[in-house]
């Protein structure tokens, strides 16, 4: 057997999917090659934009992105070297969340709880307040007041 020409850490972030014969075959052809890599960049990508999306909107982002990820690195060695570094700062982070005092992370649990309660009242204060349901038909037809084009809310 011959000896990989590429440098150590070349070698190194090769996967053992690049010795696959579905891979050499995908990558024997320049047409099916870049089609492969459009398509996994295309998967990946949109994957990944959407565990994005999902930090600030309900959903798994932290399922999503390393998945995107995962998806992207079967064909580009920049995901592969991110992905690694993720799978690091998580090991660290659970070896981190390991070692902490017991009383340490109560408190912060507790403490968090609070938080989330205070949040809550306070919006459902506000909603009580202000009456929300009227407060928001009232403002959307002010803003329909100052341009035609907006839209009827549903129902209304």
């Amino acid at each position: 057997m011959t000896r990989d020409p590429r440098p150590e850490p070349a070698r190194r972030h090769a996967t053992r999917h690049e010795h696959s014969r579905l891979y050499r075959k995908l990558h024997a052809n320049p047409a099916l090659a870049l089609a492969s890599k459009v398509a996994v960049a295309l998967v990946g990508g949109l994957v990944v934009l959407a565990g994005m999306v999902m930090i600030v909107t309900p959903g798994p982002a932290l399922v999503l992105i390393p998945l995107g990820l995962a998806i992207l690195a079967t064909e580009f060695r920049w995901a592969r070297r991110w992905l690694e570094k993720a799978r690091e700062q998580a090991r660290l982070a659970k070896e981190r969340a390991e070692a902490m005092d017991p009383r340490v992370r109560r408190r912060r649990l507790l403490l968090t709880g609070l938080a989330v309660l205070v949040v809550l009242a306070v919006a459902g204060t506000y909603l009580w307040l202000y009456d929300w349901p009227g407060y928001a038909v009232s403002g959307w037809d002010w803003v329909q007041g100052l341009s035609g084009w907006v839209p009827e809310l549903p129902g209304m």
